[in-house]
C-alpha cells in the first residue's frame, strides 16, 4: 500500500510546481512538509518512470517477503527521516525523487527477512542487505553532492540513497525491537 501511496503521490506532484514541494535545506524547519513532499518531486518524465519502476519491484519485495505492517509502519517514518537526513549534506541545495525513500524500503524489507525469516529467505535478506551496502560504497555518497550519470537526464544523489537506507534500516530495527503485545486469548 505504501508504494502505491508513493507512486500515485509522485504522479499527481508531476502536476504541481515542483518549487512548492522540493527539498530545500533553508526551508526545512519553516515548511516541513518538504520532509515528505520532496519524495514526490520528480525532475523529468525518465526520472518519473524510473522511480515508479523501482516502487513496483519494491510492493514485490515486500510482498514476497510476507513484511508485516510494523515493517510498514517503520518505513513510513523513515520517509520524513530520508529527506531531513539530507541537512548533513549542505551542499545539496535542492532535492527531489523517490530513490531515498525507496531505498529506505529496501533496506526496512531485508532487515525483516535477515531478522524474523528462516532459511534460504533469511539469506535473501542478508544478501539483499550486503548488495545494497556494496550499491551504497560504489555509489560514494560522500564524494559528490551530485552525479551526472550519461544513463540518466536528471543529476543523482547518492546521499538521498545513503540516507534513505540508513533511516529505513534503523527505523526497522527500531520496530523489531519493539515489545510485541501477545494476542488476548479467547474468553
Amino acid at each position: 500500500m505504501l508504494c502505491a501511496l508513493l507512486a500515485a503521490g509522485a504522479a499527481a506532484a508531476a502536476l504541481l510546481p515542483a518549487a512548492a514541494l522540493e527539498w530545500r535545506p533553508e526551508l526545512a524547519l519553516a515548511e516541513p512538509w518538504r520532509w515528505w513532499t520532496a519524495a514526490l518531486v520528480h525532475w523529468t518524465p525518465r526520472h518519473l518512470a524510473a522511480n515508479l519502476a523501482g516502487a513496483a519491484v519494491l510492493a514485490g519485495f515486500g510482498w514476497t517477503a510476507r513484511a508485516p505492517t510494523g515493517i510498514a509502519v517503520a518505513w513510513a517514518a523513515a520517509w520524513p527521516l530520508t529527506q531531513l537526513a539530507l541537512l548533513a549534506q549542505p551542499a545539496l541545495q535542492r532535492y527531489g525523487g523517490l530513490s531515498g525513500v525507496l531505498h529506505a524500503g529496501v533496506a526496512a524489507v531485508a532487515w525483516w527477512l535477515l531478522r524474523r525469516d528462516r532459511g534460504a529467505r533469511r539469506l535473501v535478506g542478508g544478501a539483499v542487505l550486503a548488495g545494497l551496502v556494496l550499491k551504497l560504497v560504489l555509489e560514494r555518497p560522500w564524494a559528490a553532492v551530485a552525479v551526472v550519470v550519461p544513463e540518466w537526464d536528471f543529476p543523482v544523489a547518492p546521499f538521498a540513497h545513503a540516507s534513505g537506507a540508513l533511516a529505513g534500516l534503523l527505523a526497522a530495527v527500531v520496530a523489531d525491537a519493539w515489545p510485541r503485545r501477545a494476542a488476548p486469548l479467547p474468553p
